[in-house]
């Protein structure tokens, strides 16, 4: 099962709603939670009961192809995980001009954890990721992305890009927060995939195409597995004096950097695949 936010025409407001093979249920419709928020203050249990329910209701989905995938949010802050794959170490430390941070906090017992995005800076599929206008070295970041109920409990996984201006944050680590948020920093989609659908992503394929005038620039692969912290530890130290009301995304690193003479350019077009969550398609627009 893949939750979702979908439109069926130009200007409608989204809705909530359950992939379910090749139809879209609408939940408000099939009496089921009426957001995403709604869905994450149940418990997993009852979440799953409620999701099976509503594929039972006649006459409250729509094919997939007459329906346009939306960013699957509304409330939910978006955290990301630093430094979780060894290739990320390596990168972060080619970059920075003060290495042995990243050394560190990668042998380190808690995790880099950072707030990355709230609602509004995300971008769903098919919608533009942004560089930022001073920035003169940009790469996307392939990313698990986690999905927390109200109770801390893990619900669901989606496809996270964690888009990142490599020049900003190697100039100084106390830059982070304005190498990583600003408008149109991260995208999810296509859809949150239920962890009962998906009981183990403990090996999934994660790959990164970046297109350019309609060739392949960069692909690269990595897995899940190579995370060097347990999607448990990750969870516990986020949940740590931390409250999320409405849910809460993390993203888990990346294990995909392209190399040092790479940087994103306007009309770049990004796609991710995880094995099992499909596949996220961004345009790349840079910020005036």
């Amino acid at each position: 099962m893949g939750l979702a936010y979908f439109s069926t025409g130009d200007g409608d407001e989204p809705r909530f709603g359950l992939v379910g093979g090749e139809r879209m249920i609408d939940l408000a419709r099939s009496g089921g939670p009426e957001s995403l928020t709604a869905a994450l203050q149940l418990p997993a249990a009852e979440l799953w009961s409620a999701l099976r329910a509503a594929q039972s209701v006649p006459h409250v989905d729509v094919p997939l192809t007459s329906v346009t995938l939306k960013a699957p949010i509304d409330r939910q802050e978006v955290w990301a995980a630093g430094v979780t794959y060894m290739r990320s170490r390596d990168a972060r430390m080619e970059e920075s001009s003060q290495r042995d941070v990243y050394d560190r906090v990668y042998d380190a017992d808690r995790p880099e954890l950072f707030l990355k995005a709230t609602p509004n800076r995300v971008s769903g599929p098919g919608e533009a990721i942004a560089i930022r206008g001073d920035s003169g070295w940009d790469v996307p970041e392939p990313e698990l992305a986690i999905l927390l109920n109200a109770r801390g409990e893990l619900v669901g996984y989606t496809i996270g890009n964690d888009v990142s201006s490599r020049s900003i944050e190697g100039e100084n680590p106390l830059y982070l927060p304005q190498a990583k948020v600003y408008s149109r920093c991260a995208a999810l989609g296509p859809v949150v995939v239920t962890v009962d659908e998906l009981p183990d992503a403990s090996n999934l394929q994660i790959q990164l195409t970046i297109r350019r005038d309609g060739v392949d620039l960069f692909q690269d692969r990595t897995a899940t597995s190579q995370l060097h912290r347990s999607l448990s530890d990750l969870i516990t130290y986020l949940l740590r004096d931390n409250e999320f009301p409405a849910g809460v995304f993390l993203m888990t690193g990346t294990g995909i950097v392209p190399p040092s003479e790479f940087t994103l350019q306007d009309g770049d077009e990004v796609t991710i695949r995880i094995e099992g969550l499909g596949s996220l398609v961004n345009p790349v627009i840079r910020l005036s």
